[in-house]
């Protein structure tokens, strides 16, 4: 059974820092893409940064560069995205991505997690 369990979120005042975490199981973790989603109440969601299978390369929406982190373990199953200088706009419900394409068979894989909740305000 494929799982993707989002921790970490919460009440942050606007300059301070979290660190979401991400516990995959249930598919091979390594193959797979992660990525960071986030969808603010009444906006679409959006990709916010993402990490290839073995971690070498990661992007950022422009929103977050400079700002947020994304890092994984491949041993452990977990990504984690690192958020400091939070903002009041960063406030949106976080959610855990894993992609996969298969060149050969022409398909594609997503997982999504549940999601946790990060609120930005004084």
């Amino acid at each position: 059974q494929v799982q993707l369990v989002e921790s970490g979120g919460g009440l942050v005042q606007p300059g301070g820092s979290l660190r979401l975490s991400c516990a995959a199981s249930g598919f091979t973790f390594r193959s797979y893409a992660m990525s960071w989603y986030r969808q603010a109440p009444g906006k679409e969601r959006e990709l916010v940064a993402v990490i290839t299978s073995a971690g070498i390369s990661t992007n950022y929406a422009d929103s977050v560069k400079g700002r947020f982190t994304i890092s994984r373990d491949n041993a452990r199953n977990m990504v984690y995205l690192q958020m400091n200088s939070l903002k009041p706009e960063d406030t949106a419900v976080y959610y855990c991505n894993a992609h996969r394409v298969t060149i050969a068979t022409m398909r594609s894989m997503d997982y999504w997690g549940k999601g946790t909740l990060v609120t930005v305000s004084s």
